[in-house]
Formats: C-alpha cells, sequence, structure tokens
C-alpha cells in the first residue's frame, strides 16, 4: 500500500501545483483520454512484441508484489530455520537415512507438516529436498554443493528479475512515446492553420500533454514501479540465501544449532530473528 500513497502524493503535488500556479485542468483533461491511448497503446504494443507470454503473464502477477512488498516475515524465517534444524538434528541424531521418507514424500511427511508455511512453498521444499538428496547420493563436498547452489540461485534470481527489468525498458521508452504523440498532435495542429490563435493554442496545448503524459509515467509511475519490484524480489531472494547457508554449514559438519545461525545471518535485517528468538524456536523443536 505504500506503493498506492506515494503515486497519491506524485499526483496530488504535480496536478496541486499546477492548479495552485492558475492552470486549468479542462485543457489536460479533454487532451488526455487521446494522448494517453497513443502512448499507453503503443508501450503495450511494445511490450507484448519484446516478451514472451509468459514473461507477459509474469509481469502482470508482478504488480501484486509491488502493491503487497516482499512475502517473508520474521515468523516465516523462524519456521524455515525451525524445519532446517529439525532435518540436520535428525540426520546427527539418527544418520541420512532417517531423513530420506522426509525429503522423499516431503507432503507427507509429519515433520515437514509441523511447519505448513515452508510446505506450501514448493520452491523451497523443493530445493531443501533436492539438496538433501544429492548428500544421501555422497556427494557431499560442500564445496561443490554451495557452487551447484550459488547458481541456481542466481539463475532464479535473473528469472525473477526480468519482469523488473521489462518494466524498465517501458519506462525508457515512454519518454519518446510521448514525444510521438506530441508530433501527431503538431501535425494535426498544422492541418488547422486558418483557425484562430485560441484554438491553434488550444491545439497545441494538446499536443504537449503528450510529452507531459510520456515523461510522468516513465519517471512518476512505471520506473519507481520497476525499482520496486527489483528490491522486493530481491529481498525474497534471501529466504532461499538462508537455505544455502545452513545447508553448506551442515555440509562443513557443523552442529545444527550452528549451522541454522549461519543461516539466520543471511536474512534481511528487517526480518532476521534474534539469537535468542532463534534458540527458543529450535529448542522446542521435537525430533
Amino acid at each position: 500500500m505504500l506503493a498506492l500513497g506515494g503515486l497519491g502524493f506524485l499526483l496530488a503535488c504535480v496536478f496541486g501545483s499546477y492548479m495552485a500556479s492558475g492552470g486549468s485542468l479542462g485543457p489536460l483533461m479533454e487532451a488526455l483520454p487521446f494522448e494517453l491511448l497513443t502512448i499507453g497503446g503503443a508501450a503495450i504494443g511494445t511490450f507484448v512484441m519484446a516478451n514472451s507470454m509468459r514473461a507477459v503473464k509474469h509481469t502482470l502477477a508482478g504488480f501484486g508484489k509491488i502493491l503487497k512488498g516482499p512475502t517473508y516475515t520474521k515468523d516465516d524465517y523462524i519456521e524455515l530455520l525451525s524445519l532446517l534444524y529439525w532435518l540436520m538434528r535428525l540426520a546427527a541424531s539418527k544418520g541420512a537415512i532417517a531423513v530420506e521418507p522426509h525429503i522423499e514424500r516431503p507432503n507427507d511427511s509429519a515433520g515437514f507438516q509441523k511447519f505448513p508455511k515452508v510446505l506450501g512453498n514448493d520452491h523451497a521444499t523443493a530445493m531443501i529436498c533436492d539438496y538433501l538428496r544429492m548428500v544421501g547420493m555422497n556427494a557431499d563436498d560442500p564445496h561443490q554443493i554451495e557452487d551447484v547452489m550459488a547458481r541456481e540461485l542466481k539463475k532464479s534470481l535473473q528469472e525473477e528479475l526480468h519482469s523488473a527489468h521489462a518494466l524498465q525498458n517501458m519506462a525508457d521508452s515512454l519518454p519518446a512515446l510521448g514525444i510521438v504523440a506530441a508530433v501527431l498532435g503538431v501535425v494535426k495542429t498544422m492541418s488547422h492553420i486558418n483557425e484562430p490563435p485560441a484554438v491553434l493554442g488550444a491545439m497545441i496545448g494538446g499536443a504537449l500533454v503528450g510529452t507531459f503524459l510520456g515523461v510522468l509515467l516513465a519517471y512518476g509511475v512505471i520506473g519507481p514501479c520497476s525499482a520496486r519490484l527489483k528490491s522486493v524480489v530481491e529481498e525474497e531472494g534471501q529466504f532461499f540465501q538462508v537455505i544455502r547457508a545452513a545447508l553448506v554449514a551442515h555440509l562443513h559438519g557443523n552442529a545444527p544449532q550452528v549451522s541454522v545461525e549461519a543461516g539466520r545471518k543471511m536474512a534481511p535485517s528487517q526480518h532476521m530473528p534474534s539469537f535468542q528468538e532463534l534458540d527458543e524456536a529450535v529448542r522446542a523443536v521435537q525430533v
């Protein structure tokens, strides 16, 4: 909702100062629908041309992230670390073979069911299970596992960031599309050159609305949306960095509580549980 508040404040300042200085909204409102159709339609057309249908759908879904912000909270990180602790404690006390039934069928696992938020996150569950399977297949070199996980997370982040890059490309094109709309308005004006100055002035003003709208949408709406989406995606990516850090620490032979502490350090500062909070949570976990 912070994004909507910022947009409202932006529009209030831009149009409020215009009206306070003696400007009239009449010419703007008269030209706005046609200029918006020209610029908005051209921007949507170029966006569809430049992206696949999957990317278009992904970008539309990204507007939900822009409005809601990051998905994960402190409680989510505590639950994730608690699950990792439970799995690592089970492996340490009963051997890696005891973990196998849980990672092969996580939906049927009594252990995973204790942590429903993580279980409901298909990406996180699949990542945990896949790498623990690799460990069970004797791929237990921590440096090798860390390298594979880092490359997978880099790939996933790049795919998630595509929507932000696509929006930024649209923002970069909007000022030029505003000029296109303005030029069309000038062409229209020149075809009515015999009209009185008052009529020509209104037509030129309408043409300039195109330039104004292109710049406003680029730097006041779409550009900030792109930046916001990028920051949300990058913050959500830290959720999976926590998994990587904890599992790699486990493979280095650290105790479960030390391993989840390594994972805790990768959580975003505003959502990172304190040492005491995590300690209390893992103490409540029963193997």
